[in-house]
């Protein structure tokens, strides 16, 4: 005879909002990839089952070696959007370096913390703990003033497995992330592809039409590519191509964004930028190519030149392939005449400086 779970029985009501909250958790997990989306979910879980007075996410930058607020509950977003926690500074800067569990029940009563007080929050208790995936640590959870009731074995066994479920969606959505930055990013410059390409172009062209302010493209071909692949081999032309990619962050503008178009040959778009000014960064371009020497390994040195077109929306065309093929037209002329110059579009002489 199967027996009934009876949620009116006080002895299995918790049983049965564990079940609940797994249930919601398992959802959660399934249902999106988005990190914060499921992030909120697992916290918001939490909350119910341990109904902590503020509670918060961190996740670990590794790069920089410090903690930042993923999610926080009971304190000001702008408060926390910029703070940084370094690896070892106070408790969730400690659980983080030393993938350890931190748990205080009474804050004055601990000699490792000083009393923390947050505005006029006052932190009595805090339960900290790390999330680990295969013994390295993704970030924390930290939970302050719980219900001390609810700090029993089963509650803390309860929220380590919470905290699974949190290092498995972090470890999910960074997966996907990473794929769908593989779709759009060209793997041996680093720069985005022409799959993106087509987005940003699109995106751009509906921006210039409601704000009324023009974008443009700096198109350009290096010359004589091929002799570097046939001399010294396609290894190291894929080293200079990818230098030659570090060259186009402008450092003086950093919203335009690069693109690796095909072979050697690159894109630069450039928002709320007009035909004058694109000329006069496509030229500041040209002559950085002209005048870098590529370090390429101890031995070689290579120096290289390209072609340059520019083009403008709307002066060169209602949509954005107008202005790619606009860009590609004039650089074929540099190409065709000349090489190592620059061309805008409508059709002018090329401006070489030799």
């Amino acid at each position: 005879m199967n027996r009934q779970l009876d949620i009116t029985d006080p002895s299995q009501n918790s049983n049965w909002k564990d079940l609940v909250i797994f249930h919601n958790l398992a959802r959660a997990l399934t249902s999106s990839l988005e990190l914060d989306s499921v992030l909120r979910t697992i916290m918001e879980q939490m909350q119910q089952f341990f109904e902590p007075e503020t509670w918060s996410l961190l996740i670990l930058d590794e790069p920089r070696n410090e903690l930042y607020y993923a999610v926080a509950v009971g304190q000001s977003e702008s408060e926390i959007h910029d703070l940084r926690v370094p690896l070892g500074e106070g408790m969730a800067g400690w659980v983080a370096q030393h993938g350890e569990s931190l748990i205080v029940p009474d804050i004055r009563q601990d000699g490792r913390f000083q009393p923390l007080q947050s505005g006029r929050f006052q932190i009595r208790s805090a339960i900290c703990m790390p999330l680990l995936s295969h013994q390295k640590t993704l970030g924390v959870i930290q939970l302050f003033n719980c219900r001390l009731e609810s700090m029993t074995e089963y509650t803390i066994s309860f929220l380590h497995i919470l905290c699974d479920y949190a290092a498995i969606a972090i470890e999910n959505a960074r997966a996907v992330e990473k794929i769908q930055r593989l779709t759009i990013t060209d793997d041996c410059t680093g720069l985005y592809n022409q799959r993106k390409l087509q987005q940003v172009l699109e995106e751009q062209v509906l921006l210039s039409r409601n704000s009324g302010k023009p974008f443009s493209l700096i198109f350009f071909d290096l010359d004589h590519f091929k002799s570097v692949n046939d001399v010294h081999g396609h290894q190291i032309g894929s080293a200079l191509l990818a230098r030659v990619g570090d060259c186009m962050h402008l450092p003086s503008r950093p919203g335009d964004i690069g693109f690796r178009y095909g072979g050697d040959e690159f894109i630069l778009l450039l928002p709320e930028t007009d035909k004058f000014q694109a000329e006069s960064i496509a030229q500041n371009l040209h002559e950085r190519l002209r005048e870098e020497i590529f370090q390429i390994d101890d031995e070689l040195r290579l120096r290289v030149t390209a072609s340059f077109g520019v083009a403008t929306f709307p002066d060169d065309g209602n949509h954005g392939q107008d202005i790619v093929r606009a860009a590609d037209a004039a650089m074929y002329l540099v190409k065709r005449t000349t090489r190592d110059g620059v061309a805008v579009s409508p059709r002018r002489a090329p401006a070489i400086r030799i």
